[in-house]
């Protein structure tokens, strides 16, 4: 089987705590679809998720992080 990966890279407006950034990675890996989530601490404003997009969609993604409360945008690299 023949898996084909997608990611995106979300931009995060506010200067989030650890804590705070970390409830936003759970529910980004609560979706159904996202393989991974990376938020270096270096660089905090910066959440990188790759994802199957046969299951979820950079749309839900970007729903899902600014349901937790922040202003965000996808970055097309």
């Amino acid at each position: 089987m023949n898996i084909q990966l997608a990611d995106v890279t979300v931009h995060i407006d506010q200067t989030l705590e650890r804590d705070e950034r970390a409830r936003i990675e759970d529910a980004l890996r609560a979706i159904d679809g996202v393989v991974s989530v990376h938020n270096p601490d270096d660089r905090p404003h910066l959440s990188i998720v790759e994802y199957n997009p046969e299951r979820t969609n950079s749309a839900a993604i970007l729903s899902t992080v600014t349901e937790q409360g922040v202003s965000a945008e996808l970055i097309g690299l």
